[in-house]
């Protein structure tokens, strides 16, 4: 069954707007950040790593969103191209606003946490005015993220972006990527978010959330049903709860819900599963692969990433991730 159709003859397949980063992941793992000296710089933020994702699993890829004038924001702009991304709408900031950072800390496989530095950094200085309208028009399907939603001007340059969509009839999908350190409450984050789903085809995230996106619901028992039941009131067609290690499930306007299996892996890190599963989940939907397909693509596409020292670098392309499907119906991949 179609649940999301996509306009033909467009030059774009997937847009993404947002963060632009840079991680400095951990060298010395197993150990507190007061004791790692050494780190390694890669491109990060969610709907860049989506981007990439994208890009590598062969889809025609853009992005919109703005860079520091700096040697980090040029790092940025130099392996979104080097990607295949198209850049014509990434813009540079010329205010003197810095590159976000995010350094990662490896105690363990799942004792991970990230340190961010996010003050006057130049992807939130993104204005509803920069964003292309022909390029939304150009686009099958467009991702925002909602940490481009937490300060002014860019949550401006968001919503810009989702009446573009709508009106050119470009799919949209919302990661939604909740980082309290960026908000100023929850109320304020509960309010935008649900602003921006309203607009959205297909939500993903997790169960902690979509709790955060119901402060002002009645939903005691953080039922996945009633969350995903409220969207197909507006105009969703897939809603993704992701619960972990215990899976995802999806939720399709007519009343079911979807899982599948998952994979093992040999983890290293946690961070950067989310946005590979995005990457390869949507990569399926856009294939036209049933949902169970989409999810098990998206949650070996996870395991690569999670398996591995970086997140957008790790970003694996079609053929490794069937190889790894493959791999672990052999058993020849099993769970550190």
């Amino acid at each position: 069954m179609t649940y999301v159709s996509f306009k033909a003859d467009r030059a774009h397949d997937f847009t993404a707007i947002g963060r632009l980063c840079i991680d400095l992941n951990a060298n010395e793992i197993n150990r507190p950040m007061e004791q790692t000296m050494t780190f390694t710089k890669y491109v990060g933020g969610s709907p860049a790593n989506i981007a990439i994702g994208m890009a590598r699993l062969g889809r025609r890829t853009a992005f919109i969103g703005k860079i520091a004038n700096d040697q980090m924001g040029r790092f940025i702009l130099d392996y979104l191209q080097r990607t295949g991304i198209e850049t014509e709408n990434v813009v540079t900031d010329r205010s003197g606003a810095v590159t976000g950072l995010a350094f990662t800390e490896i105690k363990s496989p799942t004792d991970c946490s990230i340190l961010m530095y996010r003050d006057n950094v130049a992807d939130l200085l993104l204005e509803a005015g920069e964003v292309s309208e022909e390029l939304i028009a150009q686009s099958k399907l467009l991702l925002i993220s909602g940490t481009a939603l937490a300060q002014s001007p860019s949550r401006e340059a968001v919503f810009q972006a989702l009446q573009y969509a709508k009106k050119h009839g470009t799919v949209i999908a919302f990661d939604l990527d909740y980082r309290p350190y960026t908000w100023t409450s929850k109320q304020e984050t509960a309010v935008y978010y649900n602003l921006a789903a309203a607009y959205c085809d297909i939500i993903l995230g997790t169960r902690e959330e979509f709790d955060m996106m119901e402060v002002f619901e009645q939903n005691p028992e953080h039922s996945d049903s009633v969350t995903a039941s409220k969207w197909f009131d507006y105009n969703a067609k897939i809603v993704i709860i992701k619960h972990g290690k215990e899976g995802s499930i999806a939720y399709t306007a007519d009343n079911k819900s979807h899982r599948a299996k998952s994979f093992p892996a040999k983890v290293i890190k946690t961070f950067g599963a989310g946005d590979s599963y995005a990457a390869g989940f949507l990569h399926g939907i856009m294939q036209g692969w049933t949902l169970e397909q989409c999810m098990e693509f998206g949650s070996a596409a996870a395991c690569i990433v999670i398996s591995s020292h970086s997140c957008s670098d790790a970003m694996p392309t079609e053929s490794q991730v069937l190889r790894y499907i493959e791999d672990c119906n052999n058993g020849k991949i099993t769970a550190s």
